[in-house]
């Protein structure tokens, strides 16, 4: 058996791609930065920081066969993706794409205020499946303390269906994966559990934690892999974003 491992990423060392005109800072190999350290993190094929001015929009595509998912941060981000409704999406709230056998066009436009948001993208467990969209729109009351589920592939973590959730469920992937967030107080700590087969790739979003005798802070990672859990520990307000995927 491989020794479990924890992999600090310093938010300095993330490259920086052009896409669509558009500057991305990233987590791993994409567009026109490739990096042969930094290609994917088991399913996780692509974790990208996106700024946006005010009236900007960011357009890809076509694309398939991979999931995108889109967090807000901050600011106000519209959506539009071939046929799908249009989505307005704010602070909190995160939008997927699954593209299946394939969408031809996909955007995200910052049409009221500098957006920040993040986009994952994962690899599907099954291909050409029909493309979908789904909202799940952000849910204060239930984002404090232990890590909370906003996108799983697991049918046990009883996902609603239809485009929209309404109650805090989460969004229904097409991969065994799931994305977290957790809102810990100064002082207060998370513990993650996970199954064997699994990688986990942890973001401070704000704030600074310690994990261990690690310390990270605002825009750092962490990837773990061979480990099945793990314990943050908040040493100021923090929130994080945790991505639980198959080991590929």
């Amino acid at each position: 058996m491989n020794a479990a491992r924890m992999i600090i990423r310093r938010s300095e060392s993330l490259g920086t791609a052009l896409s669509d005109g558009v500057t991305l800072r990233c987590h791993f190999a994409f567009a026109d930065w490739q990096d042969p350290t930094h290609v994917h993190e088991g399913s996780l094929r692509a974790v990208n920081i996106l700024s946006l001015p005010s009236g900007d929009r960011y357009r890809i595509g076509p694309e398939s066969n991979v999931e995108i998912l889109t967090w807000v941060e901050r600011g106000s981000l519209t959506t539009k993706t071939d046929d799908f409704s249009c989505e307005n999406l704010k602070p909190g709230d995160l939008h997927l794409v699954s593209a299946g056998q394939g969408c031809t066009s996909l955007n995200w436009s910052a049409e009221q205020g500098a957006t920040d948001c993040l986009q994952f993208w994962l690899l599907p467990d099954q291909t050409n499946c029909e493309p979908t969209q789904e909202v799940r729109q952000a849910f204060p009351e239930t984002q404090d303390g232990a890590f909370r589920i906003l996108a799983s592939g697991f049918p046990e973590d009883d996902p609603e269906e239809g485009e929209t959730v309404a109650d805090g469920s989460p969004i229904a992937l097409q991969t065994r994966a799931r994305l977290l967030r957790a809102t810990l107080p100064a002082n207060e700590g998370a513990v993650y559990q996970t199954t064997p087969g699994r990688d986990l790739y942890l973001i401070v979003i704000s704030g600074h934690v310690t994990i261990k005798d690690a310390v990270l802070f605002q825009g750092d990672a962490a990837a773990f892999e061979n480990c099945e859990t793990f314990t943050v520990i908040a040493q100021e307000k923090s929130v994080l974003l945790l991505t639980d995927v198959p080991a590929i």
